[in-house]
């Protein structure tokens, strides 16, 4: 963490992550965290990294997000320890981490159990924990540190949907970008205050219709500027939001295992519904869109989130980095006919 009192700490090792981890156990460590799918997204040329893992030999039946984090590994040797979320993400992970582990990093492995068992999560926090050259305890003032952030985020997520002064596409980059604080907890916070600051004086919206957007985040670009152009507003974006940890309404967390508890992306669909039906009402939305990756076992859970959700829902499937295409614009225009 940044020292308030003498100003930036000096320059710590990377550590890699291929999902959200629990962020605190290496902040505690003293280690930067960087998310290796907003490197790989946010690199100069993303679909020159996916075409580049193609020529060192992955399959083009392999999902983008994996084949552009492995060839943006290899053009950063700075990145020497990586943490793989080998249960609750991508079933890839397990090759993804060999062939870095033959690229000469450091592999360490984090799972969240699948059934949400309490003793089994502590039991991970402890070795990774343990991995990192961390204490628990370290680590568990860490999350009481951010808890002023993640509330900060709770009110930019509340100023989307409750009173439209922060548009969807906003919501989407702060919440995803808070799965690793872009590496400086402090210097992302002061960055968010301001924001917040800028946004409070803007008018109200309250455009219709309101959706959610379910799933993975998209690889294209454009999506959120696409709904807005034609009238709708997304007010939910669930998987960043969960990556951002946001206090619950009735107070925080017990400590640093309930948090990581709570968080639904890792675990079972049944778990991720109950969480977006609660969000449905509350944000008053009239209609979802699931992304799915190509090639991704998540594609799978769109029949569960259909049969389990009370809204129109519309399911898009996206491959390949680049901009939102005009068959997917018609298909956006035509659910949006329906829910007028």
């Amino acid at each position: 963490m940044v020292d308030k009192a003498t100003g930036p700490a000096p320059t710590r090792p990377l550590l890699g992550i291929t999902t959200t981890i629990p962020v605190e156990v290496a902040l505690a460590a003293g280690y930067q965290p960087l998310d290796l799918n907003n490197s790989f997204i946010s690199d100069p040329d993303p679909a020159g990294l996916v075409a580049r893992a193609e020529e060192l030999g992955l399959p083009p039946t392999l999902c983008a997000w994996i084949k552009g984090i492995y060839a943006w590994c290899l053009a950063h040797p700075e990145v020497a320890t990586i943490v793989g979320v080998t249960q609750g993400d991508c079933s890839n992970t397990h090759a993804l981490m060999e062939l870095l582990t033959l690229a000469g990093r450091r592999l360490l492995a984090f799972e969240y159990p699948h059934q949400r068992y309490l003793p089994d999560l502590a039991r991970q926090l402890a070795g990774l924990a343990e991995s990192l050259g961390a204490s628990l305890e370290a680590a568990e003032q860490v999350r009481r540190e951010l808890l002023p952030l993640r509330r900060d985020l709770a009110r930019l997520d509340e100023m989307t949907w409750r009173s439209g002064q922060v548009s969807g596409e906003e919501n989407h980059l702060w919440l995803v970008s808070a799965s690793d604080f872009e590496g400086d907890p402090y210097g992302f916070h002061d960055r968010l205050k301001a924001f917040l600051r800028q946004a409070r004086q803007r008018p109200g919206q309250a455009r219709r219709p309101r959706l959610g957007l379910l799933g993975v985040p998209p690889i294209m670009s454009g999506l959120h500027a696409a709904l807005e152009e034609m009238g709708a507003a997304v007010v939910y974006n669930e998987v960043p939001r969960q990556f951002a940890m946001l206090p619950p309404p009735a107070g925080e967390d017990p400590d640093l295992t309930a948090q990581y508890l709570r968080y639904t992306y890792p675990y079972d669909v049944f778990h991720r519904l109950e969480d977006i039906r609660r969000q449905v009402g509350l944000r008053r939305l009239d209609g979802l869109i699931h992304y799915t990756q190509t090639f991704c076992f998540r594609q799978m859970q769109d029949l569960a989130l259909r049969a389990g959700l009370p809204l129109p829902l519309l399911t898009l499937e996206g491959d390949r980095v680049g901009p939102l295409d005009a068959r997917t614009r018609l298909r956006l225009e035509a659910f949006l006919e329906v829910l007028s």
